[in-house]
């Protein structure tokens, strides 16, 4: 596990919220993406974006690691409409069988945003399949 600060792991908490709200994702698809207890409330999620860090478990730090990798390279796919991304998380592709990316995520945790963002981010893509 990532050696963070507590500050920082809250800016990291506060960022992944942000991304997802742009996601526009129901509470239901939040916890999915984020591979927490399927027992998580709205309330819990509302903490994580004002007072609360998500818990410190290596594979959430992997989820939003892809998080941000992912809503990364939609920022400089998109870099004129912010908007795009929510659009194209929901808009059925060719590449995943013409399944939208987001149920992709959803389908398959941490493959599935490993999927996404190897599709979105070449140098991801590319030091992935080295490591293979």
């Amino acid at each position: 596990m990532a050696d963070y600060t507590e500050e920082e792991y809250m800016y990291i908490t506060k960022t992944v919220m942000d991304v997802l709200d742009s996601w526009n994702l129901t509470t239901e698809q939040t916890v999915q993406v984020l591979g927490l207890s399927s027992q998580t409330k709205k309330r819990q999620l509302d903490k994580y974006r004002t007072l609360k860090a998500f818990p410190k478990d290596d594979l959430i730090i992997k989820r939003l690691s892809h998080v941000v990798g992912i809503s990364d390279a939609l920022r400089t796919t998109f870099p004129r409409n912010l908007n795009m991304s929510e659009k194209w998380m929901k808009t059925e592709h060719r590449r995943f069988n013409n399944e939208t990316p987001l149920s992709v995520i959803l389908a398959e945790g941490i493959n599935g945003l490993c999927k996404v963002r190897a599709e979105l981010d070449c140098t991801f893509a590319w030091n992935a399949s080295a490591q293979i």
